[in-house]
Formats: structure tokens, C-alpha cells, sequence
């Protein structure tokens, strides 16, 4: 078959990284440009990011000798690829423009910021939970006046270790969440030479994270109305986020009250069954256990469980009672991979299979 061909732009940082690994390979996808600052252009791709390489894994020969494109020539990278992955750091208002920018220049952009994440017609998707929000792309090309141009976007990477153990859920009526989230330096871009001062360290602040973790899941279980994702109008969501000690995965610990409280045995048997679209259309990189339950009292960690189903997985366990709550429970997924990278590439698998992404003629 003909890959469709992408482009990465922020290719140069930690996300972007994981997105051309990612790409290496891929049986639907082909990576052809990448893009960052005006500072990387210009140069081969290995040479832009020499020192910098920062995930474990090789970097992929494909990419050594591309040259780096700037974002200041947006219009010539728009006809080399079919969509893109967006993965900036820039101001959240210009990489708002950039995306729509890159929407109307009829180049599908999943994107891994935050900019469009309530954007009311930008699906943001856990492929699994909401694959169903794909729907809205159609009004969201109306109002851009696209053909095939649009905006996709994925959750903040610490709603991603507990939304999906909380989703199954649902069906029992969840009225209160606590959750307290142990984030990854990886999550700020960060290893641990490039951040000494977090050896053996827990900063009790992420700035935007907690208002994030309470709001996001909403959307992603929100509905579509008219032109618009609705977002749910409950549960009620407490969060705290601290930045600890750990180069890859994020851990949650949740709290929750149910309106129907179930059994432990129902929880349990709840996550083992969760399946969702990605698992059922086999798409690359979905898992195929989506949820694991793990019975040892001292699990999940991140050392021993960030790469379940190859970092697509969410890790669950110390289910117990709780004296305020319903129950209370330990969550980890990795935050590059399912959090991050690895989650727009799954609704970018989605995507195609659905119809959204296509060969530009």
C-alpha cells in the first residue's frame, strides 16, 4: 500500500521525538519532513538534536539526514504531507494560529497541545472512551471552510492514567473523584541531566495541571450537540499534581464514590473486559489488553509497568474500601506514549480507518 506521507513539527523535543520513533516503520504512516523552531532549519535533523536525543530507544536512520524546516514555511511543508503532528513549544495563541494555519491550508493536524483542547468542535480523544467525537470533525470543517483540513487533539497525559480505569465505571453512576497525580519529568520535556535539581525531589506544582485534571475528563465525556462537544456535567473532580522523581510514567492515586456502589469483583471484572474501538479495528499500536488489574499490593510502579502493552496500557490495582470515598485505587500509564506520542498516533490509526485522513490528490 501507499503510506500516507506526514510531517512532524516540534520534531526536535521530547514529543516530537516519540513521534518520529513512532513512525519508524509504520505500516499506514510515513514520515517525510520535520519541523521546528527557525533556529533547528535548515540543519540535518541529527545535528539539530546531537546531545539532545532523549528517549530510550535509537534514533531511527530514516530521519539522520533530513533538514530540519522551519514553521515560519508552513505553506511548503503543507505540500509534502497529507496530515501532521504537532508537538510545539510555543505560546498557546500562536500555536493556536499554527494548527488552524495548517488546517486551512487542507492538512489534518493531530495534535499533542493543549491550544485546541476546548476548542468546541476539536474532538479531543482517548480512542478507546470517545471515538465517537470523530463526528464532530464534519461542523468543524464547515467552519473552517476546509474540504479535508482539521484539527484533532489528545487530553493532557495525566487524565490519561485514570480516565480510562474510571470510564468502564460509569455505568454504576460516579458522583465524586480525588485524584493525586506522581508526573514524570519526561512530562515537562525533562531528563534528569537536564534537570539535576529534581534528583531525589517532588515539586508539589505543575502550573495548569490540576484546573486540566478536573476539567478535561468532562469533555472526554462529554457528548456532541449541534456544533459542539458538550462537556458532561458530572462528576465533581478534585485534583492535586506534583512533578516527582521518576523519568517515565504518571501515577494516579483516585478516590471515588459511585451512586450505585459496586463490588470489588464487579470493579475488577469491569477493567479485565474494557475494550474499545482501537482494540476491536486491531489498529498498530492499540493494545490488546487495554486495562490490566494487577494483585500485588506493591503494583503498579513505574519501573515495572509504564511499558504495559508497549506503553499503550493502563496499569490498575490497590483496589481497597475507602473511609470517605466508595473506593480508592492506584493508576499508571506511560506519559510519553499513551499520554502523549503514542496517543496521537492511536487517534491518528483511528482517524484513517474511519475516512478522516487520506492521500492528498
Amino acid at each position: 500500500m501507499n503510506k500516507l506521507k506526514v510531517g512532524v513539527i516540534g520534531a526536535t523535543g521530547y514529543v516530537g521525538q516519540r513521534f518520529i520513533s513512532l513512525l519508524n516503520d509504520h505500516p499506514w504512516f510515513e514520515c517525510v519532513t520535520v519541523v521546528a523552531s527557525p533556529r533547528s532549519a535548515g540543519k540535518k535533523y541529527s545535528e539539530a538534536v546531537e546531545g539532545r536525543w532523549k528517549i530510550d530507544c535509537e534514533m531511527p536512520s530514516y530521519v539522520k539526514d533530513m533538514i530540519v524546516e522551519s514553521t515560519d514555511n508552513i505553506e511548503e511543508v503543507c505540500k509534502k504531507v497529507d496530515f501532521v503532528f504537532c508537538a510545539v513549544d510555543m505560546k498557546k495563541d500562536e500555536i493556536r494560529a499554527l494548527e488552524e494555519k495548517i488546517a486551512k491550508l487542507e492538512t489534518p493536524v493531530i495534535s499533542n497541545n493543549s491550544a485546541h483542547r476546548w476548542t468546541p468542535d476539536v474532538p479531543m480523544m482517548v480512542p478507546e472512551i470517545n471515538s465517537d467525537h470523530a463526528a464532530i470533525i464534519e461542523k468543524q470543517k464547515e467552519r473552517l471552510g476546509t474540504k479535508r483540513g482539521f484539527i484533532a487533539v489528545k487530553p493532557n497525559c495525566s487524565i490519561q492514567s485514570y480516565v480510562p480505569a474510571l470510564s468502564p465505571l460509569r455505568s454504576f453512576g460516579i458522583k465524586q473523584i480525588s485524584v493525586c497525580t506522581y508526573q514524570a519529568i519526561s512530562g515537562a520535556g525533562k531528563t534528569f541531566k537536564d534537570w539535576p535539581e529534581m534528583v531525589g525531589n517532588m515539586i508539589p506544582y505543575i502550573g495548569g495541571e490540576e484546573e486540566k485534571s478536573e476539567q478535561e475528563p468532562l469533555k472526554v465525556w462529554g457528548h456532541i450537540e449541534g456544533n459542539e462537544i458538550v462537556k458532561a456535567d458530572a462528576p465533581v473532580i478534585s485534583a492535586q499534581c506534583y512533578r516527582v522523581a521518576v523519568q517515565e510514567g504518571h501515577t494516579a492515586a483516585v478516590s471515588v464514590s459511585f451512586e450505585k456502589k459496586p463490588t470489588k469483583e464487579e470493579m475488577i471484572e469491569a477493567w479485565k473486559n474494557f475494550k474499545g474501538v482501537p482494540q476491536e479495528l486491531e489498529l498498530p499500536h492499540a493494545p490488546k489488553q487495554f486495562l490490566q488489574y494487577l494483585e500485588e499490593d506493591n503494583r503498579p510502579q513505574p519501573a515495572l509497568d509504564a511499558k504495559f502493552g508497549d506503553g499503550m496500557g493502563v496499569s490498575i490495582g490497590r483496589l481497597r474500601e475507602d473511609s470517605i470515598f466508595d473506593y480508592k485505587f492506584t493508576c499508571l500509564s506511560h506519559n510519553t506514549l499513551r499520554g502523549a506520542a503514542g496517543g496521537a498516533m492511536l487517534t491518528a490509526e483511528l482517524l484513517y480507518k474511519k475516512g478522516y485522513l487520506s492521500a492528498k490528490d
